[in-house]
């Protein structure tokens, strides 16, 4: 008796929580879903066109380049911050200096990434501090308008995400190296293991939870970016980085393709957890 009169006072609890997840998560979720049926511009009346519009997303050649974009901007957006904010993590606990240098890996956080995007602009354009500096060091011969340029725009903006998430990624890996006990590296260490050894046998399995909290907050940022593509590139130059947030924007309010923009956000979403769900399997 008790114990169903305490499960039922625990729904009570979590009722609230549920409904306004199902008004302001599921709900929007499902209208989503429902408007990729059809063929829409949002104010006159709908046209159903079944699954039209995910053929269009899945043949569409811009439609499709915008996926293969965000999917290589995984490679930036988590190869980069994961690695390097373990590497910080594991330099940092073995410093005094810590606390400051933690304060100042934090800051991208705190600045609002469409600032953030504006100061990077500035940086890599043609007569930026990056160009500049590649002068003074004798590779003037490299320089170009990073942003401006289709074969290194894409990359330029995978750099200016994954400044954004080094940060995070350093905290979160930190904290999951002060869980270690120091008792597991003192025995990898007297049974004589390397560096290498002990970062394969006692590290990553210690930090797995992080690494996994690392790689599923990293692609999602990638998988879903937007304000950074669009305060510094738009999508240009051409579609060189055009991504799939920016082109359900574009669709949804330029062209007026509702219908359309809700199917290529569907299939966004698919792609989100096909990336997301085995690396949350593998955490656990």
């Amino acid at each position: 008796m008790r114990s169903a009169a305490s499960r039922s006072a625990g729904w009570l609890f979590v009722l609230p929580a549920l409904a306004v997840y199902a008004v302001f998560v599921l709900r929007p979720l499902a209208s989503t879903v429902r408007y990729s049926l059809y063929r829409w511009d949002g104010v006159g009346p709908s046209t159903w066109v079944g699954w039209d519009n995910y053929r269009r997303v899945l043949t569409d050649p811009d439609l499709c380049g915008a996926l293969g974009h965000a999917l290589l901007l995984i490679v930036f957006f988590t190869g980069i911050p994961v690695p390097l904010g373990l590497l910080a993590a594991a330099v940092l606990r073995r410093t005094r200096a810590g606390g400051p240098v933690r304060a100042v890996l934090l800051l991208p956080q705190a600045v609002p990434l469409v600032a953030a995007g504006i100061a990077w602009s500035l940086l890599l354009s043609s007569t930026g501090a990056v160009n500049r500096l590649l002068d003074a060091v004798g590779l003037g011969g490299l320089t170009r308008a990073w942003l401006g340029d289709s074969a290194t725009a894409l990359a330029a903006v995978g750099v200016i995400g994954a400044w954004v998430l080094l940060g995070l990624c350093t905290t979160l890996l930190l904290a999951g190296l002060d869980r270690i006990d120091p008792a597991l590296h003192e025995a990898a260490r007297l049974d004589g293991a390397g560096f290498w050894q002990a970062l394969r046998a006692v590290t990553l399995p210690g930090v797995r939870r992080e690494l996994g909290v690392c790689v599923t907050v990293t692609a999602i940022a990638a998988l879903a970016s937007f304000d950074v593509v669009y305060v510094t590139t738009q999508g240009g130059p051409g579609d060189a980085t055009s991504v799939p947030g920016l082109e359900v924007y574009q669709l949804a309010f330029a062209q007026r393709e509702v219908g359309l923009a809700s199917a290529l956000a569907v299939v966004l979403m698919a792609l989100v957890l096909a990336v997301v769900a085995p690396v949350l399997r593998w955490s656990r």
